[in-house]
């Protein structure tokens, strides 16, 4: 059996500690300085870590190698499993008519941007972010909302912002499925844990978006239905994480705060409607009879709220068309999510829970790896447990079998748009495995643990740096998911050392973490790309990075109250 060392360099936990951390540096600057592709970097990280496991923590070569083996396939299954089976129902979904129906369903509701800012970039990029994840909902909504009449460099913003709450659970919850995985810590636990956290936020940033849309007028305005979304999310968000199905979260989360919002404007709607004239669009909508329209600081404003819509020239080629559309059609729209809804809901009827545990699950030790800690204990992360039937990208997968024969798609044509997903995720399935890759060998060599104890070593102001860390770990790596893979065991680590709950500094590398998805490079030219500013990602970096380290502070104080006795009966 291979035992971990904590101080194998020289015999100081300070030194070890700085060359456990080259791989993270030159990951991080091989991102951030050079921008080198987030693949290659990720690669020449993993070589740099085998060597410091081979050579400096004296990991046996073939026991490095199938920690190595481990990582991939823990990427492959079930990481890849999730994101490749979500983006496909995504892509079946815009294949069909029904799409459109779906985004004429929402634009019909209102012509007022900030009522859009929210139910497109905060509702709809939510629901994308719970199939679709890694750029797709900024892309889209960013489009979406540039098609509605806001200017790009604002489309792009707005949607940057929004794509903050749900990241978390994004992906049918692949970030706590990660970090679940590369720290053993309870699914629930984690589950729990991020959703007392991430609610704050998520109350939040509705009223930031419309604050953005139209400044200080749009927030006195339209704060009311703008507090409306903000806690119906917020509320949906925390009972399907903690009582629920984590892979539901943002799911739930999304249709339940769209329900919301569109109760609420059936009863209270705001005095103007506010549409900004761009180079997209400059189309006057007519108010109806007795509505009076001005226009201030290429600010166009209709005193009503019900102006007519209509459809909107666009040059971007995304659908315009504003008129509702049939109930049947919406039910059509919608079929999709609420397919996913019911799959996993009957998945937790307790005796099918049950039965697919015990059928549908596989627990092994994985081949080659025999290592203990530091005090010679077994470690966790060298056994698996493969869920193959109760796995969420199966039933995912069965979700998209039951859209293909609502929609009544041929079954080639889903194979070919199934090609085209994985086509298309090359390059992110090469880096999830080799981040998972890095992450394992990192874990299983003992140099996460060995930054941990060293990171300890910062008592009680660990609970200010670990969502620092987790931030960071977003901002460079452009996910959620590699970043909880690549830190979390070493939250846990020093959570552990230094008498802090491990669930919680773990879930704080999540929740923390996502406020720095609007400034990873990846993130900032999807965004750029979608509203045709290719090159304008330092622009957005500038716009974005105030709200970023203010949500960063907000919950980094949440945060450390949860580590103290006046929070800390919020932690599982």
């Amino acid at each position: 059996m291979f035992q971990q060392i904590l101080d194998p360099i020289a015999g100081s936990l300070l030194l070890s500690a700085l060359c456990a951390a080259l791989p993270l540096v030159l990951l991080f600057v091989l991102l951030g300085v050079f921008r080198v592709k987030a693949a290659k970097a990720a690669i020449a990280s993993l070589v740099l870590s085998f060597v410091l496991a081979v050579a400096g923590w004296r990991m046996p070569l073939d026991q490095a190698l199938s920690a190595t083996a481990a990582g991939i396939f823990y990427g492959l299954f079930p990481i890849l499993w999730i994101l490749v089976n979500a983006l496909w129902i995504y892509k079946l979904t815009v294949a069909t008519p029904w799409f459109d129906a779906l985004g004429r369903t929402i634009r019909s509701i209102s012509n007022d941007l900030r009522i859009l800012s929210i139910l497109i970039a905060f509702c709809f990029g939510a629901l994308l972010e719970s199939l679709a994840g890694f750029g797709a909902p900024v892309a889209i909504s960013a489009a979406m909302l540039m098609a509605a009449g806001m200017k790009p460099l604002k489309s792009a913003v707005v949607s940057l912002l929004a794509n903050t709450a749900p990241v978390a659970f994004g992906a049918m919850a692949a970030p706590i499925i990660a970090l679940n995985g590369v720290t053993g810590l309870s699914l629930h636990d984690l589950s729990s844990m991020a959703g007392r956290q991430t609610p704050f936020i998520a109350l939040i940033v509705p009223l930031l978006l419309v604050f953005i849309v139209d400044g200080r007028r749009g927030l006195k305005q339209t704060w009311p239905v703008a507090l409306v979304a903000g806690a119906a999310f917020a509320v949906a968000q925390f009972i399907t994480s903690n009582f629920l199905a984590v892979e539901l979260t943002d799911v739930v989360a999304a249709v339940v705060t769209v329900a919301a919002v569109l109760l609420m404007l059936k009863a209270w709607q705001p005095k103007e409607s506010v549409r900004v004239e761009g180079s997209v669009q400059d189309v006057s909508i007519p108010a109806m009879a007795g509505g009076k329209s001005a226009v201030s600081n290429g600010t166009q404003v209709s005193t009503t709220a019900g102006a007519r819509q209509g459809t909107v020239p666009d040059r971007s080629g995304v659908p315009t068309d504003t008129t509702r559309p049939a109930p049947r059609e919406v039910w059509l729209a919608v079929a999709p999510y609420l397919i996913i809804i019911a799959v996993f809901s009957i998945a937790q009827i307790p005796f099918i829970k049950t039965w697919l545990g015990q059928v549908g699950t596989v627990t092994f030790a994985w081949p080659g790896l025999h290592i203990g800690d530091s005090e010679g204990k077994a470690v966790a992360a060298t056994k698996f447990k493969l869920d193959h039937l109760k796995s969420t990208g199966t039933l995912l997968l069965l979700s998209g079998l039951l859209t293909m024969a609502l929609y009544r798609i041929p079954v080639g044509k889903s194979l070919r748009v199934y090609g085209e997903t994985l086509k298309q995720l090359r390059w992110t399935i090469v880096t999830v495995t080799t981040v998972l890759a890095l992450s394992f060998v990192m874990n299983l060599s003992g140099q996460t643990t060995t930054l941990g104890f060293a990171l300890a070593s910062a008592g009680g102001f660990f609970a200010l740096l670990s969502p620092l860390i987790g931030w960071i770990g977003v901002a460079l790596t452009g996910s959620d998911t590699s970043s909880n893979s690549l830190f979390g065991q070493m939250q846990a680590t020093a959570a552990g050392q230094t008498g802090l709950s491990p669930v919680l500094m773990a879930a704080a590398n999540s929740s923390a973490g996502v406020m720095g998805k609007m400034l990873s490079l990846q993130n900032l030219a999807v965004a750029a790309a979608a509203v045709g500013l290719e090159g304008a990602e330092g622009t957005l970096f500038r716009k974005l990075i105030g709200w970023s380290l203010g949500l960063l502070a907000l919950i980094t104080v949440l945060i450390f109250l949860q580590s103290t006795p006046l929070l800390d009966w919020m932690v599982p």
